[in-house]
């Protein structure tokens, strides 16, 4: 009897699903052709489904803003987008326009802010919240930005030693500068050997309050900030290390009036497999009840809840598209399917920090199964993506080299992360050039728009990079 690859993954899972469905034997993201892309475009390509941006944003905030009116909550909940994530404008631009604020890490985050406010894309009131190592660079900005007149930049002290050049750099403003603090947490257990270097230790924070901000005229501690590396989850170390941090807020507030907000950094989980369960409506109360019942029995003011979500809004909408080049066999039993492009170039989280992803076949889906290996085109031991480190077994339709259309797969929520980790159009692993990427949209109608943001690196754009192009000088000169 013939064990389709359909007939595996109806077995094992709901299919289709969410973002995931069949249209005359090929696999369509979000109702999106994959078959017509890659008669289009060829492969390999990458595609941003930016309505999907969206639809996240609106999932979070309606969940939160449910669990506020279901505990009668008295704050407000605001959602930021973290601009580390992914700063390409059509994304970061996307977020804005469902109403967002921003997170900024970095000196050259606030060129970005400067670009949008002259493009009117932000306005003055939109909340801006500064993590991050303080450079001089950064705190230059940051108080240009409060200079220009934006009434909600957020400055959130990453260590003590900052409090110094804060203060000095705080002295030149007219109204005093809005701050945070930001609370070193432990890491999960298993990471026994590290404890975050971010952030204040707890033990510290009520005294560094009281020495350093509280007496000074020019600075004004708005926001607690709580961040946990590994994300929201519903664990013990999670929930174990969010109520140190509402017992600590719960103490700074009754020393500082003007503290008003809560910020719950660390992200919630996107759909790595078709297996996937979160019950983000359960999490979301959950946090809102913990930090109204703290409130009650402190006898203190509700904050204003704050989130800080990078992945969770942009990583489900990313793919990319690759061709099998060839099918190997290795001793025997390794089955290998090499790709058109590099793994390492082009989804390092997978082999830098082994984060799993959504791999797919977009065609054979009534071809039987086969375990398998996906390897890379470079020369590197570690360009390649297997069951053995991310404990899954990959399993993709059997095929034959000699078939007239080749074997098309994707590995799918790819949005997040991936082309600031390789550097997008930088140098890469083996001069393997990164692929085009495509952007695809609705219209007013509904209808999808595709549109080429980038071609597919070429020699004279990497020679250019490295410095091998000596004709343009030679016409210069």
């Amino acid at each position: 009897m013939k064990h389709t690859y359909f007939d595996l993954i109806d077995q094992s899972y709901y299919f289709p699903q969410e973002g995931f469905d069949l249209k005359e034997g090929y696999l369509s993201f979000h109702g999106l052709s994959l078959k017509y892309l890659i008669e289009k475009y060829g492969t390999p390509f990458k595609l941003l489904y930016l309505p999907r941006i969206g639809e996240q944003i609106k999932k979070a905030r309606n969940l939160f803003n449910r669990a506020l009116k279901k505990n009668k909550y008295k704050g407000n909940y605001n959602y930021c987008y973290c601009t580390k994530c992914c700063h390409f404008s059509h994304v970061v631009k996307t977020a804005l326009n469902e109403g967002v604020h921003l997170e900024t890490s970095s000196a050259f985050d606030i060129d970005l802010i400067f670009k949008l406010l002259e493009e009117g894309s932000v306005n003055k009131n939109t909340i801006v919240v500064h993590n991050g190592y303080k450079t001089e660079s950064y705190l230059e900005k940051i108080i240009k930005l409060n200079q220009l007149g934006f009434k909600n930049s957020i400055l959130v002290l990453d260590s003590k030693s900052e409090i110094s050049r804060v203060s000095k750099y705080a002295e030149g403003l007219e109204k005093p500068l809005k701050i945070g603090i930001r609370m070193a947490i432990d890491e999960e257990p298993q990471s026994a050997y590290y404890t975050s270097r971010l952030g204040i230790r707890p033990s510290e924070i009520i005294n560094f309050y009281k020495e350093e901000i509280e007496a000074n005229p020019k600075l004004t501690l708005k926001m607690f900030h709580f961040f946990i590396d590994s994300g929201i989850k519903d664990n013990l170390y999670y929930w174990g290390e969010f109520q140190k941090a509402l017992k600590l807020f719960a103490s700074l507030k009754k020393e500082c009036s003007s503290l008003k907000a809560l910020n719950l950094g660390g992200g919630f989980p996107i759909r790595n497999n078709l297996g996937f369960d979160y019950d983000y409506e359960y999490i979301i109360n959950e946090i809102v009840k913990n930090i109204k019942q703290l409130c009650v029995d402190e006898d203190i003011e509700e904050p204003d809840i704050f989130t800080e979500f990078g992945k969770y809004t942009v990583g489900e909408s990313g793919a990319i598209i690759f061709s099998v080049l060839e099918q190997k066999v290795q001793n025997d039993r390794e089955v290998w399917y090499m790709v058109d492009n590099s793994l390492m170039n082009t989804i390092p989280d997978a082999w830098s920090i082994l984060e799993k992803f959504i791999l797919l076949p977009v065609n054979k889906w009534n071809n039987e199964y086969t375990k398998v290996n996906i390897g890379g085109i470079s020369c590197d031991h570690s360009d390649y993506y297997n069951s053995e480190d991310f404990n899954q077994q990959l399993v993709l339709p059997r095929y034959e080299n000699d078939e007239e259309e080749p074997l098309y797969i994707g590995f799918f929520h790819t949005g997040a992360y991936q082309d600031s980790i390789s550097g997008y159009g930088g140098i890469k692993h083996c001069l393997i050039p990164a692929p085009k990427m495509i952007i695809i949209d609705r219209d007013e109608k509904g209808n999808f728009v595709d549109t080429v943001y980038r071609n597919e690196q070429t020699v004279e754009d990497m020679l250019d990079i490295l410095g091998y192009n000596t004709s343009k000088e030679n016409k210069n000169e």
